[in-house]
């Protein structure tokens, strides 16, 4: 029997990537709903471009990537975002995300309120918070999508592009949180817990906010997850790395998917662990698809 399509939103900031070599379309939503999509999921994006070439470029990328682009808002006053990467030899990236661009002003429009009453998952992260603006227009998108959507919370720590009211706000909004092993102990402690091996900050995370699932990335070392009653870890895939950016979106589209459909801790961490392992042995966080692989993650 073939599994159900979900429609998933990925909700923020869609940016053009800027590496020495050349520019890719990015930003974590972007990212997610891409992967999402290559699921057999509907993965949507919800942010904002200007009205500018960069802009322009973008739409056609998506087009080009087979995501649909009547949830991109176009802003005359505000250029589209980008980001400069620089990437180690360990393929590491690092990043200087330009301020004061067209995702920092997303409005809260009819449309974005009848594609939050559709959605079934909804992945948001802190950077796009950064902005009063958009943080308004994400909170009532989570608003309007509460009832139905289970809402993912993408930490992705940036710069200085956060603080304790938004990640306590975000965290209490959300179903499901996804950081990383380096951002746990920084959102742990500006949220009060005290310090702690990993196991016990994750769990205290998820009982203080009543969470469904925490899960916790360790580079190539794998993850854990916990929920209510269990914890598992995975190893992680070995990769020839190219670059990281856009593994751990990966990764969450492959704990997404899998979530939605009941499945159980070990399936949707080999599953995520596999994909972020793909994502980060090919140059971006867009490659074209591999079915062996996919075929892999969807079993």
């Amino acid at each position: 029997m073939k599994r159900p399509a979900f429609n998933i939103i990925g909700l923020g900031e869609l940016l053009w990537d800027m590496f020495p070599e050349g520019k890719q379309l990015g930003g974590a939503p972007a990212n997610f709903a891409y992967i999402t999509s290559l699921l057999g999921d509907c993965g949507i994006v919800a942010s904002r471009i200007g009205k500018d070439t960069l802009g322009e470029e973008a739409c056609r990328r998506l087009a080009k990537l087979r995501l649909q682009t009547s949830f991109v808002q176009s802003d005359e006053a505000h250029p589209t975002g980008t980001v400069q990467v620089q990437v180690d030899a360990q393929g590491q990236p690092s990043f200087v995300i330009t301020e004061d661009i067209a995702w920092d002003f997303m409005a809260w429009t009819p449309e974005w309120e009848a594609l939050a009453e559709k959605a079934d998952a909804v992945c948001f992260g802190s950077l796009a918070q950064r902005s009063a603006i958009s943080r308004a227009t994400i909170h009532k998108f989570l608003a309007a999508a509460k009832t139905k959507a289970t809402l993912v919370f993408d930490v992705n720590l940036r710069q200085h592009f956060f603080s304790r009211e938004i990640l306590e706000n975000s965290v209490q909004l959300a179903d499901v949180i996804k950081l990383n092993h380096e951002e746990l102990p920084r959102v742990a402690q500006l949220l009060g817990a005290p310090p702690a091996e990993e196991i016990i900050s994750a769990q205290w995370l998820r009982h203080k906010y009543d969470l469904k699932l925490v899960c916790v990335t360790r580079g190539a070392k794998g993850s854990l997850l916990v929920n209510e009653k269990y914890f598992h870890e995975h190893p992680g895939f070995r990769a020839i790395v190219a670059d990281t950016v856009g593994a751990g979106d990966a990764f969450t589209a492959g704990l997404i998917h899998h979530f939605l459909r009941g499945a159980p801790l070990a399936a949707m961490n080999e599953a995520a662990n596999r994909l972020g392992a793909w994502v980060a042995s090919q140059r971006g966080a867009t490659p074209a698809p591999e079915d062996a692989q996919l075929k892999r993650v969807r079993a």
